[in-house]
């Protein structure tokens, strides 16, 4: 789930330009303390420059792993990011959950280009929204046009939402009482609602709930040992993790918000994970160990997002970088937490985490351009 909280842009540009010009705006106890390792300078950037309480980078390459941390778990205590740390992994939850309608593609189960009606009759309906007119594709790739319903659900306190939860049916609901974008396929518009109504697909095709498809599917096989797709109810965020914070206007400081109901992002954006288990996932995924070759190849068919240099597949962000190629992966930003987790064509992949979103503003590029430069900085021998 992305949040619209600040009227925080769709996409972030971070480039290593910007972490460049970042590093010599840093305090110098900063810069100088981190120069011996690239990554941890671009973490510095974020917990000393732009003041988040902690930042982690887990990179992997050539089946070893390697984790760097900045700044600290727990404001309380002062202790650092724990290892193997937990987190909400936010929208990164969206390649898991196409991962798995992709799956029932390949089985047959389920056709990109066939209205969402037709396997969920009667849902999207109203206000000029017309699930016969949208199709599973146009949900997984966000040319849908139907509204967003966190831009109706994030609003005011977001102490009222600690609690709260919701049920997909009635997120769906939230949406439609306002009318579409504009019409399916002719446009491009995040919208978490696509994924809400991706989640009721699985559910309805396997008889299943999607926490036990992405378990026996994705998480089972591949060992991710630190993955897992709460439910409602289930505040309580699994150890070990850092704290996670929000710090908004009007407030005194940073406030804890680890623990919250997570059902309000469902299917867009209630996964938890750690940094090694979101790099192996979208490794073994791009190297296609989850998807055959078919499927895969229309995951990676991308559509330009606009005011930005990214493309979107079915799930799936395609970032270009600085120094030539690009690399795959997906951003995920919910109360607490903000990370983004990329594969680049020679097979390193790499996740970045920080412990407060909504974040400051500065922090969205120096959160990309430290992922730039997890990906491409040279590797320790």
């Amino acid at each position: 789930m992305r949040m619209s909280l600040r009227c925080k842009q769709i996409t972030a540009v971070g480039t290593l330009a910007v972490l460049t010009a970042a590093v010599v705006a840093a305090p110098a106890t900063a810069a100088t303390a981190a120069t011996a390792d690239p990554v941890r300078q671009a973490l510095a950037v974020l917990t000393t420059g732009d003041g988040v309480p902690g930042a982690e980078a887990v990179v992997r390459e050539r089946g070893r792993t390697r984790t760097v941390h900045s700044g600290v778990g727990d404001l309380a205590g002062g202790t650092p990011i724990p290892a193997g740390a937990r987190f909400r992994a936010g929208s990164e939850t969206k390649s898991f959950v196409a991962t798995v309608v992709l799956q029932l593609v390949a089985e047959g189960r389920v056709r990109l280009d066939t209205p969402i009606a037709t396997y969920l009759p009667g849902v999207v309906t109203g206000n000029g929204n017309d699930g016969a007119k949208v199709t599973v594709r146009q949900l997984l790739q966000h040319t849908s046009g139907l509204p967003n319903y966190t831009d109706y659900l994030l609003q005011g306190d977001v102490e009222q939402l600690r609690h709260r939860g919701a049920e997909p049916a009635g997120l769906v609901a939230m949406a439609l009482a306002h009318p579409p974008l504009f019409a399916p396929g002719t446009s491009w518009s995040y919208s978490n609602t696509n994924y809400v109504l991706a989640q009721m697909l699985v559910e309805r095709v396997t008889g299943q709930s999607l926490a036990h498809e992405i378990s026996a599917r994705i998480v089972r096989p591949l060992g991710l040992t630190g993955t897992s797709l709460p439910g409602r109810g289930d505040e309580t965020l699994p150890g070990p993790h850092p704290r996670g914070y929000v710090n908004l206007p009007g407030t005194n400081g940073p406030e804890d918000f680890t623990d919250f109901d997570p059902s309000i992002a469902t299917g867009a954006g209630n996964l938890v994970s750690t940094g090694a288990d979101l790099d192996k996932f979208f490794t073994a995924l791009l190297g296609g160990r989850l998807l055959p070759p078919a499927q895969l190849a229309e995951m990676k068919r991308t559509v330009p997002v606009p005011g930005s240099t990214q493309g979107y597949g079915l799930g799936l962000i395609s970032q270009p970088l600085p120094g030539g190629g690009r690399y795959w992966g997906h951003d995920g930003e919910i109360f607490g937490f903000f990370s983004r987790t990329g594969v680049t064509d020679s097979g390193r992949s790499a996740t970045v985490m920080i412990n407060e979103a909504p974040a400051p503003d500065a922090a969205t590029g120096h959160l990309d351009a430290a992922l730039e430069m997890a990906l491409t900085a040279p590797a320790e021998r």
